[in-house]
């Protein structure tokens, strides 16, 4: 594989990491895993060819190690925040079937 193919996958992946953490932030959890399963084929194919083992790309790995780290604590935050709706739900249901079975 040539230096322009290289770089194509590099910029690609970094390309869908931004992606996912702009789904991320708008809450878009589906199009978020969806663009995780892209990213995932391109991981295997810079890992297959010992992309990261070269020197000359350290730069770039380790920006995509921070886009990563950053769409990790963005996933979550989301997690966590649709654990709590999910708990204010529960509670909204309990009170209306407490008021069913009083009225």
């Amino acid at each position: 594989m040539n230096a322009d193919e290289q770089m194509y996958l590099l910029d690609n992946l970094q390309s869908l990491l931004e992606k996912q953490i702009e789904m991320a932030r708008k809450g878009n959890f589906r199009r978020v895993e969806a663009l995780a399963e892209q990213a995932s084929s391109i991981v295997e194919k810079i890992v297959k060819i010992r992309l990261f083992g070269q020197p000359e790309f350290d730069g770039r790995r380790k920006h995509l190690l921070k886009l990563y780290k950053k769409l990790e604590l963005m996933l979550a935050a989301g997690k966590d925040s649709v654990a709590k709706q999910l708990r204010q739900a529960g509670n909204a249901r309990k009170t209306l079937k407490a008021y069913r079975n009083n009225g």
